[in-house]
């Protein structure tokens, strides 16, 4: 049965007009609840309509951060497999150069050797260097920064196919620019009697909390309430849609986290998750603008995000800061960076042609499974010579509905670890013991059952050594802070 399913995408080859085509479209930094179909407030009538039309995953997992997931999603390994164990440094071993290597393929070079057109436009993030450009790894035509967070209005590190570039215009605004980029790119492949695959990377709502003055407008004032109050209201409406199970407890504020009416400065802690809101609201308008060019009776489009809400500070002020990071994350644990739930579930939606619609699963998914899912439905052969696929098809998920076999899923990033398995999950962060928790019963991870269930924690601590072993991970050092200038 699960051999079955982890090679369904080495079904017969296929050409012509039943291959579908295909839209991936990730957030960055987009938290579990940030979206109105996932219990916000912030309006996303393109997503909400997308979910309505699709299935929405309430156990969708990435990798805890934007490199490793990036890593993982074009390729169908985890991110050590693919030369990002971290980010996008090259620290000295082979699962962390800090590049796609050439053990594993793109979905782009997949799918273009069986006559798909592949466009990318967004948040690269996965080689800065010539021969690692997503010209270089299977994209006809591109439109991305390389790197990571980038200024929203001058942005850095553009480039167009094989040659920098450069922002453009005084209005110049970088999420509209990546939609406007897929947009041209769908435009000009009218007419054409080939399928295509576009991925569309936004970097919105990645700091630095930019946006257009209109934007913001609208949202001012009603984050006043504070982020208490805010949790709370999206807490409930995630219970009434269904997507959390009124049994587990809203996760506890951390600590760290002020009560608001404690807290000073209370007008610009508004602003600030006024402007993430303005930034989400914008993203969700590009979404609509690049759906009203697809053909939806022939096109399958995947909407995630790469990872939780972040709760990192800087010094001038442009995040939102844990307080509104653990709102973003409702109503799970800690944040980007850690393997809790906060930092690994995404919102998670598929639509196109034979899936549900308005359909909610429960079934666990990750981004490893973006690939064999693409390729199933396009009938593609997974290239030989290449890496062992670690993920699986969701196709009989999404059309049929069908339960998956059961299988262990592993995290590491800068030594947070976890494995989940069934309805149980082992994690620990950086240097902290191991604590296990059930997920079915308990997922914003409360009762840590470690002492009682020691026999189900050895377990599963076994797997993700013999995982750890197998997929190159070297255990965390705290002195790589200093040596590689990493700030953890």
């Amino acid at each position: 049965m699960t051999r079955r399913w982890l090679l369904s995408a080495l079904a017969a080859p296929r050409r012509g007009t039943d291959q579908p085509n295909i839209i991936l479209i990730m957030a960055d930094d987009l938290g579990f609840s940030d979206l109105g179909c996932y219990g916000s407030e912030i309006p996303t009538p393109n997503l909400d309509r997308l979910a309505r039309n699709g299935v929405r995953f309430t156990q969708f997992y990435n990798a805890a951060r934007c490199c490793p997931t990036r890593a993982s999603l074009l390729t169908g390994l985890y991110p050590h497999q693919a030369g990002i164990g971290h980010m996008g440094r090259d620290m000295g071993m082979p699962a962390y150069q800090g590049y796609l290597n050439r053990e594993c393929v793109t979905i782009a070079e997949a799918l273009r050797p069986a006559g798909y057109a592949t466009y990318m436009s967004g948040k690269w993030h996965v080689g800065n260097d010539r021969g690692q450009w997503p010209c270089d790894r299977g994209f006809d035509q591109s439109f991305a920064t390389l790197g990571g967070t980038s200024d929203y209005f001058k942005p850095r590190n553009l480039v167009r196919n094989d040659q920098t570039a450069a922002a453009g215009g005084k209005d110049f605004y970088l999420t509209d620019a990546f939609t406007d980029e897929a947009v041209a790119m769908l435009r000009a492949h009218r007419g054409k009697s080939a399928p295509y695959f576009l991925y569309l990377a936004y970097t919105a709502p990645h700091f630095p909390l930019q946006a257009r003055a209109a934007d913001v407008a609208r949202h001012r004032g009603r984050y006043r309430a504070g982020w208490d109050a805010i949790r709370r209201q999206r807490h409930s409406r995630m219970i009434g849609l269904g997507l959390v199970d009124r049994r587990w407890p809203l996760s506890p504020r951390p600590q760290e986290a002020p009560d608001w009416e404690a807290a000073a400065a209370q007008d610009d802690w508004d602003l600030r998750m006024a402007t993430y809101a303005a930034m989400v609201e914008r993203l969700d308008e590009g979404v609509g603008r690049v759906l009203a060019e697809a053909d939806e009776t022939n096109t399958t489009v995947v909407f995630l995000s790469d990872n939780g809400g972040c709760a990192e500070t800087k010094p001038d002020g442009s995040t939102y800061e844990l307080p509104w990071a653990n709102v973003s994350n409702t109503p799970f644990r800690n944040y980007k960076h850690w393997t809790h739930e906060g930092g690994i579930s995404t919102p998670s939606i598929v639509s196109g042609p034979g899936v549900g619609r308005g359909r909610m699963t429960r079934e666990q998914g990750h981004i490893i499974d973006i690939l064999p899912t693409f390729l199933d439905l396009a009938g593609v052969l997974y290239p030989p010579g290449k890496r062992t696929l670690e993920g699986r098809s969701l196709v009989p998920l999404l059309r049929q509905g069908k339960r998956s076999p059961e299988r262990a899923i592993f995290w590491e990033h800068e030594g947070n670890r976890a494995v989940r398995q069934g309805p149980w999950k082992l994690v620990a962060g950086f240097q902290g013991d191991w604590e296990l928790y059930h997920i079915d019963s308990d997922r914003t991870e409360q009762r840590n059952l470690a002492a009682q269930k020691p026999e189900i924690a050895a377990r599963l601590k076994t797997a993700y050594a013999e995982w750890e072993k197998r997929c190159g991970v070297v255990p965390w050092r705290p002195d790589w802070e200093k040596r590689f200038g990493i700030a953890l």
